[in-house]
């Protein structure tokens, strides 16, 4: 595959220059169940599976760095309307492939992340994800290493015994929430078996919660910050996932403008603590 990265000479920014992915296939958000290649008898799920993984045909990176997840056979499937029994093996396959993938020498970062929406440029609506494995560690994801829970209660949302979820005192985007393990743990090999129960069950109230939101499938971006794995001894970083969506009302796009990526600076239409309480149920 062609691969070249390069550095932004003024800002440092680290840019990925793949033309070989310029020419990959474009499907249609609209695709059904007889054409979904992520459904059973389709081109990448030829038998029955729960969960599935496979190498990206069309990988942002060489080396096969770049995995698909199928997160369920059901190609209408959402977080919250799956069990949470099966919502564990989608978790179980997060953890798999990240001790794989972090198993290199070449990997330090095991990026696990997933796109809903067409407006996000998901061309599939089955349910899956995806995870980049890194030869470095990304800039953000890299400061994002030192991050601590929040600790302002009216911004917290929900949570359990394992896990805690609230929304971040300042994000870009409009709905922006914040999930983290109760104790401090540095990757998803390290949860035990009551953490990953715990997890699973927290996924799927979050999800419904942000459906419910504006009463329509919320658009949203979800990712996992973990550990540096070309670090020998395990650091003190906190496993945690972000979940953000461009929209600010039903079907109502929030577009980051040029005043906002020409100074790195964002203005931000929806309060944090008015968010934090329409997804908590509190009154305002």
């Amino acid at each position: 595959m062609q691969h070249d990265l390069r550095t932004d000479p003024t800002h440092g920014t680290q840019v990925h220059i793949v033309g070989s992915r310029q020419n990959r296939p474009v499907l249609a958000t609209n695709v059904d169940s007889q054409s979904c290649p992520f459904c059973v008898g389709g081109l990448e799920a030829p038998s029955h599976y729960d969960v599935r993984w496979f190498p990206n045909r069309w990988p942002a990176m060489p080396d096969e760095r770049c995995d698909v997840l199928l997160y369920s056979p059901d190609h209408t499937a959402t977080w919250s309307s799956m069990a949470v029994d099966h919502i564990e093996k989608i978790i179980a396959l997060w953890t798999e492939r990240t001790a794989t993938q972090s198993a290199r020498e070449d990997v330090a970062c095991v990026f696990v992340f997933e796109n809903r929406g067409a407006e996000l440029g998901a061309t599939i609506e089955h349910p899956h994800g995806q995870i980049y494995a890194f030869d470095h560690m990304p800039a953000r994801s890299g400061e994002r290493l030192s991050w601590n829970p929040p600790s302002r209660p009216n911004l917290v949302v929900t949570g359990n015994q394992h896990w805690s979820c609230a929304v971040p005192l300042a994000s870009a985007y409009p709905v922006a929430l914040e999930l983290w393990p109760t104790s401090r743990i540095a990757d998803l090999m390290s949860l035990s078996v009551e953490q990953r129960r715990g997890l699973a069950d927290l996924l799927r109230d979050v999800m419904s919660r942000l459906d419910q939101l504006f009463s329509s499938p919320l658009p949203y971006m979800l990712w996992i910050n973990q550990r540096d794995f070309s670090m020998t001894a395990e650091p003190n970083h906190w496993l945690h996932i972000e979940i953000v969506s461009p929209w600010r009302g039903p079907n109502l796009m929030r577009y980051i403008a040029a005043a906002e990526v020409g100074t790195g600076e964002y203005f931000n239409p929806m309060t944090p603590e008015s968010l934090a309480a329409k997804l908590a149920g509190r009154a305002e």
